[in-house]
């Protein structure tokens, strides 16, 4: 009995303090410093996705995406997915790629977990040492 009860609050305890990049992530511009809106990070058919799902610059919630090329010409910024196909390995989320709605190009992603509450979004062209990197902050 006792060990099936240690099994138990170890099991909950394992549930209840893991980290994940699954939920909602708001985005900091590595620019300006500036808040941008949120993006949902979510897990579909063994990949991760994320999508914008808030803008905060009113000006700018109604934008498309003119300078994206193929299915996402065109499309409204707002609900557009830009991260498709990462793959967990290990403590990393790669092997997908992630859109730059300000110049519609698409790079290479890796995506880290800095402690519970920030992520490190890396997007990048041929490997990591080229590219940029941005801090997303978990939303409760």
């Amino acid at each position: 009995m006792k060990l099936s009860l240690s099994i138990l609050v170890f099991l909950f305890f394992q549930i209840s303090f893991s980290q994940t990049i699954f939920g909602k992530w708001k985005t900091i511009d590595d620019e300006t410093g500036k808040e941008k809106g949120i993006v949902e990070i979510y897990e579909y058919k063994d990949k991760v996705y994320g999508k914008i799902i808030e803008i905060f610059e009113l000006d700018k919630k109604h934008l498309k995406c003119e300078k994206c090329e193929g299915d996402y010409h065109n499309k409204p910024i707002l609900g557009l997915n830009i991260i498709k196909g990462l793959k967990k390995n290990e403590d990393v989320y790669e092997g997908g790629k992630i859109v730059d709605p300000k110049n519609g190009k698409s790079y290479h992603c890796k995506i880290t977990l800095d402690g519970k509450d920030k992520l490190i979004v890396r997007g990048y062209i041929g490997i990591p040492l080229f590219g940029r990197s941005q801090i997303w902050i978990k939303q409760k």
